[in-house]
């Protein structure tokens, strides 16, 4: 348990830069399956094979979005149980976290799995791309339980404090990943395929290597599993449907935009694949100290120590600031190197490059979002944050992204993305500086 840390006590600079930095390794080394997977599929497969896979992960990361957003109220009820110190609460939790994510996710892997052809059709797919993107999303729904579960365990421990024992997981999987992605891919050719295989796989051993692990060290308050109780599946569902539509309005709205993409023919597909994926990498940063802050938060809202929980998201949103700028700056001089990493097709090299190059200096003001967004989750507020993505995603970035596209073509697409981030952050400050959110009371049950 030395690993687990109380927030509710101690300098917080030190503390959001400690606790985050490990989510930050954490992400990167989750980002890096898709990242290993694209650089072996673009540069053996080639354009169109790396556009299936974008589309697909668009997709994946679409039906996974609702249990993943169940997943997210784990941090606000675990981290406001551990504040208030309530053993017997936090595993009553757990347990019921457990029954009610695992029934889920298998219910939308089997539905995926089902309509899978159907939903790239309905994405205006490019007919050359769907036979291979169809087969990369089908096997990634079959080994869907392994993401859910090792995630969920990362969850777990982060509400709990610790941020550094979910970087062994992830590496273990990471690892297998590169070894089996070249195996698979180059020496038993089986195409894309392989590459989804080597994912599931490393993800399942990972994801049973870490329940043996907590298990074993007693890093998670398990109980023997049961059937929850009606409070704590409806204090679940209170928070989960709304944190889960949340991410649904997210994913689609990402879903969106990809159909844009999609109108402007393969090579921008293509392009926007190769750019989506240093993009996930650029935002890893903010994503941390979004997480951080939603656990660092939690803690403190449960002991009743809001000058602290204002304090965090302050300084959360200097730490982003900072860490932004900096990156921003250098993915604008070296976006073309880059994209060259993953394609060679000239037009495809052309458009991910200057996507890129537009974008870049508006990602400190979309983790801006992140930051303020894990205060306000940290209280319950999971509706508010779900109004508050209807509008960054279909108000302002999904229709800023189409009209600038007709406008500008197919530059207008990273113009009307950036603009939306400026605006939804101004919205966001505002419903953190006046709205209501630090009223919530959650009444968990013991």
């Amino acid at each position: 348990m030395k690993q687990q840390h109380d927030f509710t006590n101690g300098n917080i600079v030190k503390q959001i830069w400690t606790f985050s930095l490990p989510i930050m390794l954490t992400n990167l080394l989750q980002v890096s399956y898709q990242f290993i997977d694209s650089l072996w599929v673009g540069n053996l497969l080639g354009a169109t094979a790396l556009g299936a896979i974008a589309v697909s992960g668009t997709v994946i990361f679409t039906i996974l979005s609702f249990i993943i957003g169940i997943n997210n109220a784990t941090l606000t009820i675990l981290s406001q149980q551990k504040g208030k110190q309530n053993e017997a609460g936090l595993k009553n939790y757990i347990n019921a976290f457990v029954v009610v994510l695992t029934a889920m996710s298998a219910l939308l892997g089997v539905v995926g799995f089902i309509l899978s052809e159907e939903i790239l059709k309905w994405l205006s797919t490019p007919p050359a791309m769907i036979p291979e993107a169809t087969a990369y999303l089908q096997i990634n729904f079959i080994g869907i339980l392994f993401l859910f579960g090792y995630n969920f365990i990362s969850t777990v421990l982060r509400a709990l404090g610790d941020s550094k024992t979910p970087i062994r997981y992830v590496m273990i999987a990471v690892i297998l990943n590169a070894v089996l992605d070249p195996l698979f891919l180059y020496v038993f050719d089986m195409g894309i395929e392989g590459a989804a295989y080597a994912t599931i796989l490393s993800q399942g051993i990972s994801f049973i290597y870490g329940v043996f692990d907590t298990i074993k060290r007693g890093l998670i308050p398990f109980i023997f599993p049961k059937l929850p109780t009606a409070d704590e599946v409806a204090t679940i569902m209170k928070l989960g449907l709304p944190s889960g539509l949340q991410m649904t309005v997210i994913s689609a709205g990402v879903m969106a935009i990809m159909s844009v993409v999609n109108s402007f023919g393969s090579d921008v597909v293509a392009g926007f694949g190769a750019a989506q994926r240093l993009d996930s990498v650029i935002m890893l940063p903010a994503m941390a100290l979004g997480t951080a802050v939603n656990s660092m938060a939690g803690q403190n809202i449960g002991a009743n120590k809001w000058s602290r929980v204002h304090d965090i998201a302050k300084y959360g949103v200097l730490f982003n600031l900072f860490i932004m700028v900096m990156i921003s700056t250098t993915v604008f001089f070296c976006a073309e190197m880059a994209v060259r990493l993953f394609i060679k097709e000239q037009d495809a090299l052309l458009f991910g490059k200057e996507y890129l190059r537009i974008i870049a200096f508006f990602y400190p003001f979309l983790g801006i979002n992140f930051i303020l967004n894990g205060i306000v989750r940290a209280a319950g507020a999971m509706f508010q944050v779900l109004i508050l993505n209807i509008i960054s995603f279909w108000i302002l970035r999904y229709p800023l992204s189409y009209f600038c596209s007709l406008w500008l073509g197919d530059k207008g697409i990273a113009v009307g993305m950036g603009v939306s981030f400026v605006i939804s952050s101004v919205i966001a400050f505002g419903y953190y500086k006046f709205g209501i959110w630090n009223k919530i009371e959650l009444n968990l049950q013991e």
